[in-house]
């Protein structure tokens, strides 16, 4: 592996976005593959800080600091990418549900999505059943992350569940579902395909869910 996509792993991990953004820089023009820059250099770094987070090694700020050094890195990568014609791992539609204006749980999930891979769409919050139906379709999406930190508000899970079920997209697209007061059991009752206690989790479930 090269010494560069290690070392912009590294400043990934340590939140250096302008390191990480002139090692992005110097392996283009190193004639290194996007996708190599991409997997081996940025998801690398990002996925070993979701490691850590989930065993409570690091913690909000670290992320944030970390998905923030990924974007200015992503953002230089993008042309290249599209002109090696690299995918994305799958496109998942996520946001905070109807009657639920919390996001900080949501855009954590969002960044760890974008870490594992990836294109993540934001529904932003307060999101009708309808509105992340029209967000998959629009976006050719395979999967939605709804998210709840109210008791009050996540039963509205359901209606997302059932919406899906209830269109042509039924068996086309998979929910997961995650926020403080849910549960698997929780999960298993409303018909969803997944939960995930935590952001790092949750990537780790949409791998699964994609397939």
């Amino acid at each position: 592996m090269s010494a560069l996509l290690e070392q912009i792993k590294e400043n990934l991990m340590k939140g250096k976005a302008n390191d990480v953004k002139a090692g992005v820089e110097q392996a283009l023009k190193d004639k290194l593959p996007a996708g190599d820059i991409l997997n081996k250099g940025l998801l690398a770094g990002m996925g070993i800080i979701g490691e850590k987070f989930k065993k409570n090694e690091v913690y909000v700020p670290e992320v944030l600091i970390a998905a923030r050094a990924m974007k200015a890195g992503m953002e230089l990568l993008k042309p290249a990418l599209l002109a090696a014609k690299v995918q994305p791992r799958g496109t998942v539609v996520i946001g905070t549900v109807k009657g639920d204006l919390h996001d900080i749980g949501k855009n954590l999930v969002g960044m760890m999505l974008e870490g594992g891979g990836f294109k993540v769409v934001d529904a932003g919050i307060n999101v009708e059943p309808a509105k992340f139906i029209e967000l998959v379709r629009a976006n050719n999406a395979t999967l939605i992350g709804a998210s709840a930190l109210l008791t009050t508000t996540m039963t509205n899970m359901k209606e997302i569940v059932d919406a899906i079920k209830a269109s042509d997209l039924k068996g086309k697209v998979k929910v997961m579902v995650g926020g403080a007061p849910l549960t698997q059991a929780f999960c298993d009752e409303i018909g969803a395909d997944g939960y995930a206690p935590d952001a790092a989790s949750a990537a780790d479930l949409a791998k699964k869910l994609v397939g």
